[in-house]
């Protein structure tokens, strides 16, 4: 007889707390090995593909695409073990028990078994793999009957964290609610489509017990709006959840305003050696020079050595000790505008790195980014970050610092404009770079003298000679 296990949603590290369901990768009826991907999720990080730990057949999935999940909700149950032979051999040699899995949460860990194709049993091998956990037949809730004096409404039986076999719930908010009231969800008959178990089911069933009486299935009823006062009445227009990506860089910069007294400093500065340097660069080596270096992993260059200048705008507060940490790595976030919204990908030890190493990684992490393959490691750990927001089109902004980094670089574009140069007027390529900081690590001095630099590299590279 087969064993039907269930897989929930598992930690997928980073303090995540939640993922929404992007897209199922099997139905009800796959045959699915150990470690094979199930379902790919997006959290607050990156898009994530679950891998399952069991073997065997799909038996129930719970979420439908767009559902968002805390960690620990039920993913799907997979029945595993042979029943009467008709799971595929591969899968069911699992030992006596034939519950053997890998422990396994995350794609790229453990076994590495290979993916097996999608196949489908047929379907009284699933009614016979999922009969042990079969939902029992609801049983109506009766009110007790009449007496002198008033009787106790009936207790509904506290739930089981124990008790075997899929419940037809897919909210979590659903699941929460019953536990807190001890009701068995078991006993009732669900409203929604296939019996699915609704919030208003529960309510009811909830008011049932304090009244004393028996718990019908709620019925959706059209209601009419009440009247509502032009105070009272909600705004009109489209409404967007703040979730997955959007939902984090929201909370991020919210609780960077709230809790970081930033300043922000700007200067002009003359970019054409800049440039001509740069097409120095790519044009050395001929056809067999390696990938062409961009002007960001310049700029990425000249920041790690104003870093090690000023290694103050290298830290970050911890506010329950009142220190300032110095950090002593250089993780190097870069801004990039995706499809799914805003993302920072983190270039790991930039300071050990050189422009063209820099580009290199800086265009791996890009190319991720834009197809939604980033990692929750390579969206974390960034100690200062550079913001090219001269790729939109515009000159200057005042960014918002990445909490909890203590600085930000921005640089607008890169554009013709008059400038004196050698005491003449002259048409230069120019470009504004901005340093928001948060004022708490250093002073302006400090500040002042950090985007100097980085000014002074910018209008003679050959400054970062001292510094390689």
């Amino acid at each position: 007889m087969p064993k039907v296990l269930e897989f929930k949603l598992p930690d997928l590290g980073e303090g995540l707390t939640e993922a929404e369901i992007v897209r199922w990768l099997v139905e009800v009826g796959d045959v699915v090995a150990i470690d094979q991907p199930v379902v790919e999720v997006e959290t607050a990080k990156a898009m994530v593909e679950v891998p399952c730990p069991y073997g065997g057949v799909v038996t129930a999935r719970f979420g439908e695409e767009g559902t968002e999940l805390p960690v620990g909700s039920p993913l799907l149950t997979v029945a595993v073990g042979s029943a009467e032979g008709d799971l595929p051999e591969d899968l069911s040699d699992k030992g006596t028990d034939g519950a053997e899995s890998s422990g396994n949460v995350l794609v790229g860990y453990g076994t590495g078994a290979p993916a097996a194709r999608r196949r489908r049993v047929r379907p009284e091998a699933i009614s016979a793999a999922a009969a042990p956990v079969a939902e029992p037949a609801p049983v109506p809730v009766t009110a007790p009957a009449p007496a002198p004096a008033p009787a106790p409404g009936p207790v509904p039986a506290p739930v089981s964290d124990e008790a075997s076999g899929p419940v037809a719930v897919v909210s979590p908010l659903v699941r929460r609610l019953a536990r807190q009231h001890d009701l068995d969800l078991r006993q009732l008959t669900g409203s929604g489509f296939d019996g699915l178990i609704l919030r208003a089911d529960v309510e009811s069933a909830i008011r049932a017990a304090a009244n004393g009486t028996a718990a019908a299935p709620s019925v959706p009823v059209p209601v009419s709006p009440p009247a509502s006062s032009p105070t009272s009445a909600p705004v009109a227009g489209e409404r967007i959840p703040l979730r997955g990506v959007r939902g984090a860089v929201a909370d991020k910069l919210a609780r960077s305003r709230r809790e970081i007294p930033d300043a922000t400093c700007w200067v002009d500065a003359d970019a054409t050696e800049l440039m001509a340097a740069r097409a120095a660069m790519n044009g050395a080596g001929g056809p067999t020079a390696g990938p062409k270096v961009s002007v960001l992993a310049l700029l990425a260059r000249i920041c790690t050595a104003a870093l090690a200048r000023f290694p103050e705008l290298n830290s970050m507060v911890d506010l329950e000790a009142r220190e300032i940490v110095r950090l002593p790595a250089v993780h190097l976030g870069f801004a990039a505008q995706t499809e799914r919204g805003l993302v920072v990908p983190v270039v790991r030890d930039a300071q050990s790195r050189n422009a063209e190493s820099i580009g290199a990684e800086i265009g791996r992490l890009t190319e991720a980014a834009r197809t939604g393959t980033l990692t929750p490691a390579e969206l974390t750990g960034g100690t200062f970050t550079l913001n090219n927001y001269g790729v939109f089109g515009v000159d200057g902004s005042t960014p918002i610092i990445n909490h909890p980094e203590a600085a930000m670089l921005g640089v607008g574009r890169i554009v013709p404009k008059p400038w004196v140069h050698r005491d003449e007027l002259a048409v230069r390529q120019v470009v504004q770079l901005s340093l928001t900081f948060d004022h708490r690590v250093c002073d302006g001095g400090t500040a002042g003298g950090f985007l100097r630099y980085v000014a002074d590299c910018v209008e003679q590279p050959a400054l970062l000679l001292r510094t390689l």
